[in-house]
């Protein structure tokens, strides 16, 4: 589902026509076909395409995500945690990603809980390294919602190892879009996520220990993250599992849109 609105500069999404993958910038409900590179000019080819003709994709294709692990202050209350005193993050698989209105599959290797996050995404631009929190800025392309997914009961499983990055690489746990919102102003962003049909989080963007630019700007000096990468910001309180045969889960950002994905048990 794309519901987007005035605030964002620009709205790029992904999308698969008759087996063809192309690019563009959402306006209203049609994309505006572009080509060449969507980080470094991309040039208008003066095609437009109806959104009702086209299946959307995961906005990017990461060479890596990054979810961040206590990074909002009211989750860290809740579980009684101290804040952190550098970000607290692990890698997820980039095979993971899938985009808006696709289905999460519950694993056939796994039958525990499967946890809804809904989170802020950041879409790198440019090649990023050892930057001050004004270049990593300068180097975020834009914004996205995103849902962490998360096989929960595989975490601690074996207590001899913590399976954090199994837990959340299973294909389908990294969804994010609808598309990547250019022009935004991220510490006024509100993430909402619904589940069947009943709000289940309301939070801030201003609740993070690290807001989007020194996040980057941190993570910039522990490796050099390049034009598509995804940054998963943390989630707040309010997550949960999914339980019923078939749930629905929408992560709301005003600017961005919805992200929309079913999951199936």
């Amino acid at each position: 589902m794309v519901e987007a609105t005035a605030v964002a500069t620009a709205l790029w999404v992904r999308f698969d026509r008759a087996g063809q993958a192309g690019f563009g910038r959402l306006v209203g409900d049609a994309v505006e076909v572009h080509q060449g590179d969507m980080f470094a000019g991309p040039t208008a080819t003066g095609e437009t395409v109806a959104l009702s003709e086209v299946e959307l994709l995961a906005p990017t294709t990461p060479g890596k995500i990054i979810a961040l692990w206590k990074n909002l202050r009211g989750l860290a209350a809740k579980l009684g945690q101290t804040p952190p005193d550098e970000p607290l993050y692990l890698l997820k698989a980039s095979s993971s990603a899938i985009g808006s209105d696709a289905t999460i599959r519950r694993p056939s290797s796994y039958g525990g809980r499967v946890v809804f996050e809904g989170e802020l995404g950041i879409v790198i631009g440019a090649i990023c390294r050892e930057a001050t929190p004004a270049e990593a800025e300068a180097a975020i392309f834009g914004y996205t919602c995103v849902n962490d997914v998360t096989a929960a009961d595989l975490i601690d499983k074996d207590p001899s190892f913590p399976q954090w990055a199994r837990a959340k690489s299973f294909d389908g746990f990294g969804a994010f879009g609808p598309g990547v919102a250019t022009g935004l102003d991220p510490s006024a962003l509100v993430i909402k996520t619904v589940l069947n049909g009943s709000e289940r989080q309301n939070y801030p963007v201003a609740d993070m220990f690290f807001e989007p630019a020194e996040l980057v700007s941190r993570l910039s000096f522990d490796m050099t993250l390049e034009p598509g990468d995804l940054i998963m910001c943390g989630t707040s309180v309010g997550v949960g599992a999914m339980r019923d045969p078939e749930n629905v889960v929408e992560v709301t950002i005003e600017g961005v849109g919805t992200l929309r994905n079913r999951f199936v048990q």
